[in-house]
């Protein structure tokens, strides 16, 4: 009876030693960013592989972007016939202010002739009618060109506009990464056919990795933002490093405690949610099961 006294207290105190032995406990997790296909067309080359370390903005594949480039084309020969289309203003209305030049001397001829009662009032009247008559048609022709030059322009305008539109989509036919990290999946191949939204590959920054660890209500008195506290990766068996963290993020909302999850409160039903930031040194994956000391 008192051997089985002992082993029950031994046991209780190796419970309690280990409880214990951390604050918080989770799982080691980074930012995963899935990079999709921004065009539509047949993969020419995705030259990536998994555990590939790339760059922010590195371009890791191209799509095929022929009958785009084929539309540009067609756009620039449009645009290129319209602006030939332009009306020469100058050139067309040359006629007329030549004509207005020359009325209008001869209108000082005749008032000279008038003066002199060698011309008549008809006379310059006459002349003063036709210069008004070709001021008028100056006028008109100059604000039809005008328009005309301006619908051409508008015109002109909007083709330049898909134009734009379309180097735009020939860009995104160009596989770049958005931010720098580790592959994680690569979802395409080359050779297979893209579209709009389809994921092509998961990538996650593992030099900024994050342990997401659970925390009672009792202790979040004792957290705020900017807090380093020690973290202890678990390998497994005695493998066990430890690591300074930082509290970078805190849940405003309480919920149920993982499955996976041990508390330092057993009996907690409600935990928070906390992301430690931690340097990683290469050994710490994501899923890497973690503890907190405070």
């Amino acid at each position: 009876m008192k051997k089985v006294l002992y082993i029950a207290v031994s046991l209780l105190a190796i419970a309690c030693s280990k409880e214990a032995e951390f604050d918080a406990q989770g799982t080691f997790e980074a930012t995963e960013v899935v990079v999709s296909s921004e065009a539509t067309g047949r993969i020419l080359n995705f030259d990536i592989e998994e555990g590939m370390t790339i760059v922010a903005n590195q371009a890791v594949g191209t799509i095929d972007s022929l009958q785009l480039h084929l539309q540009r084309k067609q756009l620039l020969a449009q645009q290129s016939a319209l602006l030939t289309s332009r009306p020469d203003v100058k050139k067309q209305v040359a006629s007329l202010r030549e004509q207005i030049v020359k009325q209008k001397s001869e209108l000082r001829r005749v008032e000279n002739m008038l003066s002199d009662g060698a011309a008549t009032q008809k006379q310059k009247d006459d002349i003063e009618a036709q210069i008004k008559i070709l001021e008028g048609q100056l006028e008109a022709t100059l604000s039809t060109l005008d328009k005309n030059t301006s619908t051409i322009n508008d015109n002109s305008v909007a083709l330049e506009a898909q134009i734009a539109a379309l180097d735009d989509r020939i860009s995104k036919c160009r596989i770049l990464s958005p931010v720098g990290g580790t592959v994680l999946v690569k979802y395409a191949e080359a050779g297979e056919l893209a579209s709009v939204g389809k994921p092509l590959m998961k990538i996650a920054d593992l030099q900024n990795i994050y342990l997401r660890a659970y925390f009672t209500s009792d202790q979040l008195a004792n957290i705020k933002l900017g807090d380093e506290v020690k973290v202890v990766a678990d390998f497994g068996g005695e493998e066990r490093y430890d690591y300074t963290g930082r509290v970078a993020w805190i849940s405003s909302e309480s919920e149920f405690t993982p499955k996976t999850i041990q508390t330092k409160d057993s009996r907690a039903n409600l935990v928070y949610a906390v992301k430690i930031a931690v340097e990683n040194d290469g050994r710490l994956k994501i899923g890497l099961a973690g503890e907190v000391i405070l």
